[in-house]
């Protein structure tokens, strides 16, 4: 990866598209080039897919919860976390460390939703217990390139 993958990284985070003309206004990077290093990134399984993003709570999945999964169970942890996979509503499973196995994020519709979520953990062998939290109001949901400068990314990044 050089200056110019890390550039346009960068910019496709910051403007949510990639459209290379959008790109190129950006970074000055000329439009074939772009269309060159986006099919690069592609087939380096750098850039996983082209999506257009949702807004789940106009979509009516407003209700954030987190969710923090004590278990005992055996075999691997990923295997585990491919359960708790299963029940509806998850969307990002952890395995962390420290008194609390995997910490678990779900998008919802309501209460009763939520309700049905637990239920459905408790009833997963394995889970011991669960502590939830319910998200009041998302501060802000950003893409993880956001939260750097260009700079910090080119020093960490570039070969």
């Amino acid at each position: 990866m050089d200056e110019r993958d890390v550039r346009l990284l960068k910019a496709i985070a910051e403007l949510e598209t990639g459209s290379p003309e959008r790109l190129h206004e950006a970074t000055d990077i000329p439009i074939s080039t772009i269309h060159y290093r986006l099919n690069n990134l592609r087939d380096e399984g750098v850039i996983e897919n082209d999506r257009y993003d949702i807004d789940l709570e106009e979509l009516g999945l407003g209700v954030t919860v987190l969710i923090e999964v004590h278990a005992d169970y055996q075999g691997s942890y990923e295997t585990f976390a491919d359960r708790l996979l299963t029940v509806e509503g998850v969307t990002n499973v952890y395995f962390t460390m420290g008194e609390t196995d995997f910490i678990v994020v779900a998008r919802l519709s309501d209460s009763g939703m939520v309700e049905r979520l637990i239920a459905e953990f408790e009833q997963l062998e394995g889970v011991e217990r669960t502590d939830s939290t319910f998200v009041i109001s998302a501060i802000e949901e950003r893409d993880a390139l956001q939260s750097y400068s260009l700079e910090t990314l080119l020093e960490e990044l570039v070969e």
